[in-house]
């Protein structure tokens, strides 16, 4: 049975069910790209392992001070990073006899089911959703928090769904992004 060929011609996109609201596919930079665009410098790499042994030290009760991780609910800017790091890193130096402080950093918002999404989905709060320059910012305040202030930071890659669906090597290469 044929049909026409004007009929055959639109078949396809009546019967089109998966990717309806989707505008465009962009492939995403890999974990490599965008740490080889933004490597860790002797500062950074410093900072964290150091801060690592600290925090293991506490967590195994051989250091008596409160662990303390302490943060915007999520990132959203660039420069008001960078002043709360900067802030919370004087204050550092004061509770250090009582305190390990951690900056949290969080740079996805995926509850949320109505707005902005996070600076890595949507780095310019304008909906043009430019997931790697999100990559890139969230990489590059990671660096300055780590190298420049010398406070380490915690966050958590909790929207797997930025590197698609059943790659978690991928997602968890993106959370290895810090380090």
């Amino acid at each position: 049975f044929l049909l026409p060929a004007r009929v055959a011609a639109i078949l396809p996109a009546m019967f089109k069910t998966q990717n309806l609201h989707v505008r465009e596919i962009v492939r995403l930079s890999s974990p490599r790209v965008v740490k080889s665009a933004f490597p860790p410098t002797p500062e950074a790499t410093a900072t964290v392992a150091m801060s690592r042994e600290r925090i293991i030290r506490i967590l195994n009760q051989e250091d008596p001070r409160l662990l303390v991780v302490i943060g915007p609910c999520s990132i959203h800017d660039y420069d008001a990073a960078i002043d709360y790091a900067t802030r919370l890193a004087a204050q550092k130096g004061e509770l250090a006899t009582d305190l390990i402080v951690v900056m949290r950093v969080y740079f996805e918002k995926p509850r949320t089911t109505v707005g902005w999404k996070g600076l890595i989905n949507d780095p310019h709060l304008d909906d043009s959703y430019r997931i790697n320059e999100g990559l890139r910012l969230a990489r590059r305040i990671l660096l300055e928090v780590e190298k420049d202030r010398g406070q380490v930071d915690a966050g958590d890659a909790v929207d797997h769904a930025v590197v698609g669906p059943g790659d978690e090597r991928e997602a968890a290469a993106l959370e290895a992004l810090d380090q």
